[in-house]
């Protein structure tokens, strides 16, 4: 990162994708290869994918999956990825299947540059739908949207699911966050082969770069899972594509469906904040008018 000088905060981004196996050692393993090589690149945060440890079990509705939950506190990765984040000074949100005493989420835990964990959040949003049954697993998360100021700059994350929704982005940046990270497990469509939201799912994350002028990061896995559920075989091909995009929306590295790889880019936060008060914005909205925003139906109270 440079410093000051009058050449601007610049900071280096990198999302990671990879295909997981079912030992979780082996992944975690993975991660630290993957992480020491966006480091050489002059990374200095990287993202890797949503519950990486393991394959996505969210395919069916099993038991024994919840075994696979650990505590947030003691958790045995994370702790090794803080002694990896010291070591390579580099910032690490780490997501992970968390068990709280008799609750579950869908957690990140980020990990400043130093090995100091952050702090805690927790999904906000959780689907339901075939391959992809994570109500069965998780609570809706309780934490609310944050800002974790680290020490190259101050980011939010969502997790996968809360990519699709505006207020999330928008949320974090208005506490402050400079750049967006967004873990992700997503693929076919076990129920329609036929389905591919790819293209949707990148154009909307592309909205909330541009629509908040914010760099974004978006991690998601590969390969191919199947997975033995209650109705028969259930298979997602995960389709890859993670991406960094500019503050304008625009797609400035990608990864493609198949091939594990390591994206670096870098922005200059200084100049991208300079645009983004320039642009009126956040000047101009109107808090005033959005309080149909807190309600299911449009209706106001």
């Amino acid at each position: 990162m440079a410093g000051a000088g009058g050449v601007g905060r610049k900071v280096s981004v990198a999302t990671v994708q990879f295909a997981c196996t079912d030992v979780e050692s082996e992944n975690v393993a993975t991660a630290e290869r993957l992480i020491r090589e966006a480091h050489k690149k002059g990374a200095n945060i990287v993202l890797i994918q949503e519950l990486f440890e393991g394959r996505y079990f969210c395919q069916a509705q099993m038991l024994d999956f919840f075994q696979h939950a650990k505590p947030y506190k003691g958790n045995p990765t994370i702790i090794r990825l803080q002694k990896l984040a010291k070591e390579l000074e580099v910032v690490i949100p780490v997501s992970f299947f968390e068990e709280a005493n008799n609750a579950h989420y869908n957690s990140v835990a980020i990990i400043d540059a130093d090995g100091t964990d952050l702090g805690l959040y927790r999904k906000s949003h959780i689907p339901d739908g075939p391959g992809y049954q994570e109500k069965f697993y998780f609570n809706p998360g309780d934490t609310g949207f944050k800002a974790f100021k680290t020490k190259y700059a101050t980011i939010g994350v969502g997790i996968c699911w809360d990519q699709w929704f505006p207020e999330c982005a928008r949320a974090m940046v208005l506490q402050g966050a400079e750049i967006l990270f967004y873990p992700t497990a997503i693929g076919s469509e076990p129920q329609d082969e036929s389905l591919d939201s790819r293209e949707h799912w990148k154009r909307v994350m592309q909205g909330h770069a541009g629509a908040n002028l914010v760099p974004l990061v978006a991690s998601n896995r590969i390969g191919r899972e199947t997975m033995e559920t209650e109705h028969g075989n259930s298979t997602i091909k995960f389709f890859g594509n993670s991406f960094i995009a500019g503050p304008t929306g625009e797609i400035v590295k990608l990864a493609n469906d198949k091939d594990e790889e390591v994206l670096v880019a870098e922005f200059d936060l200084d100049e991208i904040k300079s645009a983004r008060h320039g642009s009126g914005i956040f000047r101009d909205r109107r808090p005033d008018l959005y309080k149909v925003l807190l309600t299911l139906d449009g209706e106001k109270s």
